[in-house]
Formats: C-alpha cells, structure tokens, sequence
C-alpha cells in the first residue's frame, strides 16, 4: 500500500514540512515545521483527524524558527531531534540506526548524514527519504558552517543515500525552483554538484560557492536550540528512541 506524505511549503525560507499519516490509526508525524505555520499545520491535523504523536528536525536550523515546542505544547507529541545538534530540551535525542514507531506499524529509520551540520539526520519511511539539508532536487545543502564538512556530506550522500534503492523518493528540506519531489536514482545519476563527481572535485566545489550568510541566523539558530521557544522547556527527558 502507496501512502503519501503530506507536504507543506514556506515560500519566505523555501523550507518544506512534511506531515506523515499512519494509515492504520489517527497518528501522524511531523517533519521540520516552521513556527509562523503553526495554526496552518494544526488546521491540517485537525481536518485529517489526526494525532500528532512526533515533532521531527532533520537538524539545527539557521534560516527560519521552528514550531516544535509550540506543536508539542498544542498536541502532546514528542520532540524528536538529532542527538549532534545541541537541541536540549527534546524528549528524544536521535542516533544512527534508531527507529522510531507510530501507528500501529509504521517505522521511520533514522540516518546519520553528517556534512550541512554535523549532527544532520535524514528519515526513511515507506520508500520516502526525507533528506532535510543534506541531499535537495539537483543540489545539496551548504557546507560553511555549523560544523559542516563537504568531506562528510560527499560520504554521507555516496554511500548512505545513494545505496538506497533507485526508486526511493526524495523529499528536500528545501526547493528554490518550484520542485517538490524526486528520486535516488534521479539524483545519483544527475545531480549537478554530486553524480558522476570525485570527492576531491566535490569538496574544491562548495569551498568555492562563497554563499552569503543566512540574515536569521543569529535568531533562528539559538531558538531552534530551544525548540523555538524563549525558555526551552522544563523538565524533559532525554533518551534514545
């Protein structure tokens, strides 16, 4: 059985959010959501009837604020975040190899894809790999900060993502030219910056981008910390999936 994610755009930071729909029960699971569409994603839950059970971030974001901690006060839903990020006040800190479960069935996979930011992760649920930063339609995320590693995004890019099967579809933390979907297979073979490219080639390519510095970075970073909320959130618990 084909189920589709359910993707959301923000057209200020191009940044995409995906809600995922157990097809066995009411849970749902929500992927990198943005803070000035928390009404938006709450209207969408609501008219689906769906429970939010998981608030997922494929990393530290630097150019928009994130809505996890406002959705988890809303839904109840755990806040789920790379263990490399510095996320604190998450519930559950993310490794390699963990999986994660809702519904009654559904299991999403947790993939370490260091090179954006060290601490990236990509998800894979269904056939669909939500790559964040790390992997976008014809492209990648930028290497220059956030201890980010051309080196590492090159190798977790080569020989994770691109391992997976041809026909798992890609869906980008961002677009910027009006696409929404594509597949590994599309990617290993055409995507400009990383198919048919030595690493070598790959890393003299992004140290040459000279890319301007994100204008919500000294926001966005330090609230999204924080779960996008000034305080953080007392109390929680750490632990592994």
């Amino acid at each position: 059985m084909q189920v589709n994610p359910i993707q959301l755009f923000d057209a200020e930071s191009s940044t995409f959010t995906y809600i995922l729909a157990a097809p066995d029960s009411r849970d749902a699971v929500i992927i990198d959501p943005v803070d000035r569409h928390v009404e938006r994603d709450l209207a969408h839950l609501e008219r689906l009837g769906l429970q939010l059970t998981h608030v997922l971030e494929t990393h530290a974001h630097a150019d928009h604020v994130t809505s996890a901690g406002l959705l988890r006060e809303h839904t109840g839903a755990k806040a789920c975040v790379p263990s490399g990020c510095g996320i604190a006040p998450a519930e559950m800190q993310l490794q390699d190899g963990d999986v994660l479960t809702f519904g009654l069935r559904e299991h999403i996979a947790v993939i370490h894809t260091p090179g954006h930011t060290a601490g990236s992760m990509c998800y894979l649920w269904r056939g669909n790999l939500f790559t964040g930063d790390t992997l976008l339609i014809d492209g990648c995320g930028r290497t220059d900060f956030q201890s980010g590693s051309a080196a590492d995004l090159y190798d977790s890019v080569t020989r994770k993502l691109f391992t997976l099967d041809d026909a798992t579809r890609v869906w980008p933390g961002h677009d910027y030219r009006g696409q929404s979907v594509s597949t590994i297979g599309w990617e290993r073979r055409h995507n400009k910056r990383l198919a048919h490219r030595e690493r070598g080639d790959f890393i003299a390519l992004m140290a040459a981008l000279d890319l301007p510095r994100p204008k919500l970075m000294d926001v966005a970073l330090p609230a999204n910390r924080q779960l996008g909320l000034p305080d953080g959130a007392p109390g929680v618990v750490s632990h592994r999936a």
